[in-house]
């Protein structure tokens, strides 16, 4: 399988693999995030959901993949600080806003970000169209945010502090994405990164979770909470596995802009699962943001 993959890199079917994983990574957040900001505490839920997916990476870490060079430890070591402090401000961030204004906010400024520090990092360079359609695409998640922001009627007294809270995991996002890609370029086997990182990341927020769980009254029942930990961990695996094999296969910025289009499917889940209503200015604003992902796709 490694092998298949690398053989793939710098070519046509690896460019169109990477889309395809792009693309699977933007419909599984959509998921993901409903997942942290649902019924549950968003600590509580990002603890559980950590600790799950460390669990699955354990033993393909420990006894599947080869195990990492020697200087894989501090690239491991950054994307685990890096990580960490985007689950912070992001928790932080579903606690004081809502999630349709909150969430397009996070997504709308992490293409920009990674934009930037893949070509700082990486040398990659965007054409003229495709800055369009990443300014196309922003353009949208943001017109989504103030739609929402509009008619959000909850936590309206901390929406100040929630969209600040989601531009900084914004940041997060770039950040986490540039070096991931960088990490994931840096080991022979793409696969030994995935499974050390899901494996050390998982250490992060279980602990203040639990703590966070020992001092709510009354505590939430610890059986949905672990049920949703393990879908999570699942949808987590797959969400992000597939962002950064993405990574590797293609250019790192044009792989974040396709991955913002889960804002589109998150409003597609809330029309087809939860039955809210769309609206044709809010479907004009997802179709924005989709000509935004197909410009920059089509324009390099």
């Amino acid at each position: 399988m490694s092998a298949w993959l690398i053989s793939l890199e710098g070519t046509d079917a690896g460019r169109t693999l990477a889309l395809v994983l792009a693309l699977t990574a933007a419909v599984l957040h959509a998921f993901f995030g409903a997942l942290q900001k649902g019924r549950h505490d968003p600590w509580l839920s990002r603890g559980v959901i950590d600790f799950s997916y460390g669990l699955m990476a354990a033993p393909f870490a420990l006894f599947v993949v080869p195990w990492p060079e020697a200087h894989m430890w501090p690239i491991f070591a950054a994307a685990f600080v890096i990580h960490t402090g985007y689950k912070i401000t992001q928790a932080l961030a579903y606690t004081r806003g809502a999630y349709t204004v909150v969430y397009p906010v996070v997504r709308g400024s992490g293409p920009v970000f990674t934009v930037i520090g893949a070509g700082l990092l990486f040398g990659e360079v965007f054409s003229a169209t495709q800055w369009l359609g990443v300014a196309t695409l922003v353009s949208g998640i943001f017109g989504l945010a103030a739609y929402n922001l509009r008619h959000v009627t909850v936590d309206r007294d901390t929406l100040g502090a929630a969209l600040g809270m989601a531009v900084l995991t914004g940041a997060f996002v770039a950040v986490y994405t540039t070096w991931d890609a960088y990490g994931i370029r840096s080991t022979a086997d793409p696969f030994t990164f995935l499974a050390w990182f899901f494996f050390i990341d998982g250490f992060a927020l279980p602990l203040p979770a639990y703590l966070r769980w020992r001092q709510m009254l009354p505590r939430p029942a610890p059986g949905p909470l672990l049920a949703r930990g393990v879908l999570g961990g699942l949808v987590a695996l797959a969400s992000f596995g597939s962002i950064m094999l993405a990574t590797r296969l293609d250019k790192v910025g044009e792989a974040a802009v396709s991955r913002e289009t889960s804002t589109v499917f998150a409003a597609l889940i809330g029309w087809l699962v939860l039955k809210e209503r769309v609206g044709r200015f809010r479907l004009l604003l997802m179709m924005l943001i989709a000509l935004g992902a197909v410009i920059v796709e089509t324009g390099g």
